[in-house]
């Protein structure tokens, strides 16, 4: 979506700086089309610079390489911010939206690392503009999907945070168990209540290190009833956001209009007129746009 309104199109198709905000925002010309695959080009070519970067073998032998490679990547890139604040209307409202910010992140480690040594690799944040190929690739439509999942996370997120609650402080009691028991025993595995629950927290989510182990009964008792109780509780967090999606699902057929002209189904929420018989809908047809609360 473009940073700035229409309105800033109605200008004189003669004015370099409109012509150059076209190129630079939208994609809807040659030129702007070309831009924007020319930069996701150099997006990839340069998270994969930072990539190959930390395997030693390639930086070892092409070291002077990668950074030629780095700070010419991270020039191209100012400039393109830089003229992107130049060139839009609403300088605030894009220097502090998703992709301003991002744009920002992904310049700042090359500065910052003639400071802070290694800091460079954080450059691989530049991977999140790659989601401009969403607007390239004209597959915007599916954001709206996107916000039916989004929508279903939020709703579950309350949920889900007094769900993890409670598993932290069954993991804190059970990890203190298992520190008084094990501990007593000697068991260097349990040395402290904190490591007694890291233990528990890696038993209960069943991913099992195998970095410390109980070797009272007692001990291998709790640690049996943590194993059962990771199984029948590792699907709980699945299962509230599939039930919060199939609501935001249901809303949305709920939410379906139908054109009483042609009984066409399945418009646009924010559609005026039917797309088969082009029909004015009635305002009760067009009702609220799904997950949206006025």
């Amino acid at each position: 979506m473009p940073i700035d309104p229409p309105a800033l199109q109605d200008k004189s198709h003669d004015d370099p700086r409109e012509k150059l905000w076209r190129i630079i925002f939208l994609s809807d010309t040659k030129a702007g089309h070309v831009f924007d695959v020319a930069l996701l080009v150099l997006i990839s070519a340069s998270v994969f610079v930072v990539i190959m970067e930390s395997v030693e073998e390639f930086r070892l032998g092409h070291e002077q390489l990668f950074r030629v490679l780095e700070w010419a990547f991270t020039i191209l890139f100012t400039i393109e911010y830089l003229l992107r604040i130049v060139v839009v209307r609403n300088k605030r409202k894009y220097i502090i939206s998703f992709f301003g910010i991002v744009d920002l992140l992904s310049i700042l480690p090359t500065y910052v690392a003639l400071f802070v040594t290694g800091s460079q690799y954080f450059m691989v944040i530049r991977i999140l503009r790659l989601l401009r190929m969403f607007r390239v690739l004209k597959m915007a439509r599916h954001f709206g999907q996107a916000n039916v999942l989004l929508n279903a996370m939020r709703l579950s997120s309350p949920k889900i945070a007094v769900f993890l609650f409670s598993i932290l402080a069954l993991v804190s009691i059970e990890g203190t168990l298992m520190y008084l028991i094990e501990d007593a025993a000697g068991n260097p595995g349990f040395s402290s209540i904190p490591q007694a629950i890291y233990w528990a927290i890696v038993t209960i989510t069943t991913v099992g290190y195998g970095d410390a182990a109980p070797i009272t009964i007692a001990g291998k008792m709790i640690a049996s009833v943590i194993m059962l109780t990771g199984f029948s509780i590792i699907a709980v967090p699945t299962g509230i956001v599939t039930a919060e999606l199939g609501h935001q699902m249901q809303r949305i057929r709920m939410d379906r209009r139908k054109c009483d002209e042609c009984g066409w189904e399945g418009h646009d929420p924010a559609a005026n007129y039917c797309k088969h018989c082009g029909q004015k809908l009635s305002p009760r047809q067009r009702g609220t746009v799904p997950g949206r609360h006025d």
